[in-house]
């Protein structure tokens, strides 16, 4: 990320951009789907 001296905005390069794209691009292809456990609480009497 680069950041302007001046007004303090911030920029990613082209190169970072193109990889992001990339990555967004084959993020279904890489991802993997994985189980969570959950654990449930119930709420105490008068809370």
């Amino acid at each position: 990320m680069w950041s302007c001296p001046h007004c303090g905005e911030s920029y990613f390069t082209a190169q970072t951009m193109h990889e992001l794209e990339r990555i967004k691009t084959l993020r279904k292809s890489v991802a993997v789907r994985k189980s969570v456990s959950v654990a449930e609480y119930q709420r105490a009497a008068g809370a």
